[in-house]
């Protein structure tokens, strides 16, 4: 007697190949010209939609589908932009919209930020600096292979 394929759920291990494309169709990541990615479906690494989307999949499936916001990199914050002095900055960092900085959050933690806009201000020049994610606001699609289901803790 065969058992059933392992699918993805809860307690296994998955390794896929995948592409990450924003709904202009411009792709963004993908794993296919390197090696697959590896995950324990529930660890946290990877978005909820993005695991929820793959559920049920087994070695040899895959598909394409598309994570909204809420489900992805969550909507744009208003409040994650912020206005900082010019001064904050070192004087010879070349500040430019794009650029990504890194700052420290309040528990020591790495957090970037996209300088939008150099502004003048009342005193002197401030820096518009974006904290969302670049992806949020976004819907998101995935094109999927499964390579490998097992279980975390086989028995």
């Amino acid at each position: 007697m065969s058992s059933a394929p392992a699918s993805v759920g809860p307690g296994m291990r998955v390794t896929l190949h995948f592409s990450l494309h924003q709904a202009s169709g411009e792709e963004i990541d993908s794993t296919r010209q390197r090696a697959p990615a590896t995950f324990e479906v529930g660890d946290g690494s990877l978005l909820p939609g993005f695991e929820e989307a793959i559920f049920g999949l087994t070695a040899g499936e895959g598909g394409s589908f598309e994570v909204p916001p809420e489900r992805g990199f969550g909507q744009r914050n208003p409040e994650n932009v912020q206005r900082m002095p010019r001064a904050s900055f070192a004087a010879d960092m070349a500040l430019e919209p794009g650029l990504v900085v890194s700052f420290a959050d309040a528990a020591g933690a790495e957090l970037p930020g996209v300088v939008r806009e150099i502004v003048p201000g009342d005193d002197g020049e401030e820096v518009l600096v974006d904290f969302n994610h670049p992806l949020a606001g976004q819907v998101l699609r995935f094109d999927v292979d499964v390579l490998r289901v097992e279980a975390v803790n086989p028995s």
